[in-house]
């Protein structure tokens, strides 16, 4: 049982390098798609994204889940959580990349690890170490700075911090595969969706149907582009604390912040710039304390997971 508990843990960690390095690059895709406005692009995805995972359950043939969540209207209320939330963060973060708003929103994904942190303290119980709560208020000190350094609310990174750290809780608590989730939530999606383009292209409005086979197929990719890091996503939140989660979300504003200032050339004033010295000293710190865990558990000789890796009852989980 602790060579499967080890093996499932590998997996997830490998699945959320995968999706959070996607998601950092991400950026360089949004842009691709214009003259389409952040809502066609949205509805797109959406519909898009269902097309994809549909034809890859069709490919595995795995149909049975969908018929036990119909009769779980507990696990469906959740799934229709989830489906809200990342619509938000979805429109939210296309507006932003598309508007030159990359490096706020890289701030947003580098508050987001502190609020996914603060959810599983809280809600599912899990415990830190010392170090890692240093690392947590030194993370808090450099959201302070970056938002003074803003001179505003930075309502853009507040929007997408809360709404994933809220997509990952209830994806964790629903506990169904990624492709799976992926395939409930997109269903929720798909109506609205659809109807907003079918509007779009009865006022002729539809930059799908006027700008060529080209942007019409990177709007299609809109899902292969989805689907891939939020199927890795979901593998990773059922299988690795949220306080893991949280130092692997980091990996994608890294890649963000960096695109901001080098490729799209963002204004970063010095306060600003000593804002992300504090965040990466906060990702040193707890990566300092998960190399020194690891150290400790590869030494002990019972299969017993250290504190801060403490996770809920599957069952709980599957409630």
């Amino acid at each position: 049982m602790a060579g499967k508990s080890k093996g499932e843990h590998r997996i997830g960690l490998l699945n959320g390098f995968a999706a959070y390095g996607m998601w950092g690059l991400v950026p360089l895709f949004w842009p691709l798609l214009k003259p389409a406005g952040a809502v066609e692009i949205l509805a797109h995805r959406m519909v898009w994204s269902l097309v994809v995972v549909a034809v890859a359950l069709l490919f595995v043939r795995r149909w049975a889940w969908a018929g036990e969540l119909l009769r779980q209207p507990r696990r469906l209320g959740l799934i229709t959580v989830a489906a809200t939330v990342i619509t938000v963060n979805w429109g939210v973060y296309i507006w932003a990349v598309n508007s030159g708003h990359v490096v706020e929103s890289s701030l947003g994904y580098f508050i987001n690890p502190l609020v996914t942190i603060a959810m599983g303290v809280l809600l599912l119980k899990e415990r830190l170490r010392p170090v890692q709560w240093v690392a947590v208020a030194t993370g808090l000190a450099a959201v302070i700075v970056l938002t003074v350094g803003y001179g505003r609310l930075p309502w853009i990174s507040l929007v997408l911090a809360f709404s994933f750290a809220t997509y990952g809780l209830v994806k964790k608590k629903v506990g169904l595969g990624g492709v799976e989730s992926l395939a409930a939530e997109t269903a929720i999606q798909f109506l609205p969706a659809l109807g907003y383009l079918l509007w779009l292209v009865a006022h002729g409005k539809a930059s799908f149907m006027n700008d060529g086979a080209g942007h019409a197929a990177l709007l299609a990719s809109t899902g292969l582009v989805t689907a891939l890091p939020l199927v890795c996503f979901g593998a990773a939140a059922i299988r690795v604390p949220l306080s893991t989660l949280g130092l692997l979300q980091y990996l994608a504003p890294v890649f963000q912040f960096l695109l901001g200032i080098l490729y799209f050339h963002e204004a970063m004033p010095p306060e600003r710039w000593a804002g992300f010295a504090l965040v990466w000293l906060a990702l040193i710190l707890l990566t300092w304390s998960a190399m020194q865990s690891a150290r400790r558990a590869r030494g002990a000789s019972g299969p017993l997971p250290a504190p801060h890796e403490e996770r809920p009852d599957s069952a709980a989980v599957e409630a």
